[in-house]
């Protein structure tokens, strides 16, 4: 009988502490499902705002810069902003609107290709332009490949520069050109595009060809390219991260120009005077936006189009130096193969910096003029 109480004491004592451990054991896990939901949500939230770039800093609007340089309205209300160089337009015989590169503005027109004693002998005037979202044209978050070709149109007509005007374009201001081709040929009289950028995934490149000339990128711009190709939405917050290298043209890296390329730039130019001006509106709009277009999927494949002078009235050039660690030489040749009336122009031990190069400037203009 002296062991009965005991045992049942125990027993309760065991049912007792076993109620107690799982009313221990059931607040960590609610705590813990509450903090994990807490972290989930804040880790979505800082997502989705670190894929969110800030509103530009429109030029003229009351916390933006101010507006300096002669400017047009565009039909859809935007603004663009150009410079203008040569003989008066309206004495001119020739009329060249001419498209910047990346990171670039209206003032970036290579003094080799302003050659004075060529502008004044052969009367070209020649408008330079910032591009949507650079210096102080205003940002266009409608932008597609097919937009500049009409902002170009539109500038041309409202400067009355005629019926038909000549486009040139270096880089991505190159690659501008071929949607001149494609959207406004009937108002081109000629065109040249110099050192243009490669879309790696238009169709018609071979793609053993396209991926091999994608693998001479440093591996930052491959990374670079396939956000903006596959994922255009995180490309703000890839080229802001800290974690990884992002693209490297807009780092200055010197590691993407060649040997002459290089030299050239050692030679130093005036460019640091306005270089601020080109970011000013921020970089989603200028920078991003750019990457986005220029690697995104194309409405049209620059190898399906015709000759735009059919009969001899203008003429096309492509110059490309094949030394060009941005704008792979293999691709420019399989590309002016496909386009015979192209006129193709290799520079031998040139870089990306072609129309930089001594004397070449009086070599592209007088091609796409005299030709």
């Amino acid at each position: 009988m002296a062991g009965g109480p005991t045992r049942k004491i125990s027993a309760a004592s065991a049912r007792a502490h076993t109620r107690i451990a799982k009313q221990k054991s059931s607040i960590p896990s609610g705590i813990f499902a509450k903090i994990l939901l807490v972290v989930l949500t804040g880790f979505l939230a800082w997502g989705y705002q670190a894929t969110r770039p800030p509103p530009p800093k429109t030029c003229g609007s009351p916390d933006g810069p101010p507006v300096t340089a002669p400017r047009i309205k565009l039909s859809d209300g935007r603004h663009l902003a150009y410079k203008e160089f040569g003989v008066p337009r309206e004495n001119a015989k020739y009329k060249i609107v001419y498209i910047h590169g990346y990171d670039g503005c209206r003032h970036d027109v290579p003094i080799s290709i302003l050659s004075q004693d060529v502008i004044e002998s052969l009367g070209v005037y020649i408008v330079s332009f910032d591009r949507p979202g650079y210096g102080e044209s205003d940002p266009n978050p409608k932008r597609t490949v097919k937009s500049l070709a009409f902002d170009i149109q539109e500038l041309a007509d409202q400067l009355r520069l005629g019926s038909k005007f000549y486009v040139m374009g270096f880089s991505m201001g190159g690659q501008a050109v071929w949607t001149c081709l494609r959207y406004i040929p009937h108002r081109l009289a000629g065109a040249a595009l110099i050192a243009p950028v490669v879309n790696y995934w238009w169709p018609k490149l071979p793609s053993n060809m396209s991926q091999e000339a994608f693998n001479l990128r440093l591996p930052q711009d491959q990374w670079t390219l396939r956000i903006a190709h596959y994922f255009p939405w995180l490309t703000y917050w890839w080229n802001r991260q800290k974690f990884f290298p992002a693209c490297s043209a807009a780092g200055r890296n010197p590691a993407v120009f060649s040997s002459k390329d290089l030299e050239i730039i050692s030679k130093g130019s005036s460019s640091q005077d306005y270089r601020a001006q080109v970011r000013q509106q921020g970089q989603y709009e200028s920078l991003h936006r750019d990457l986005m277009i220029s690697f995104g999927t194309w409405e049209f494949d620059p190898m399906d189009l015709e000759n735009p002078f059919p009969k001899n009235e203008g003429s096309v050039h492509l110059w490309q130096g094949d030394e060009d660690k941005l704008s792979p030489v293999t691709l420019q040749r399989y590309i002016a193969e496909q386009l015979p009336w192209i006129q193709y122009h290799e520079i031998s031990g040139a870089g990306h910096l072609v129309p930089m190069l001594d004397g070449m400037g009086e070599k592209i203009i007088k091609a796409l003029l005299t030709a």
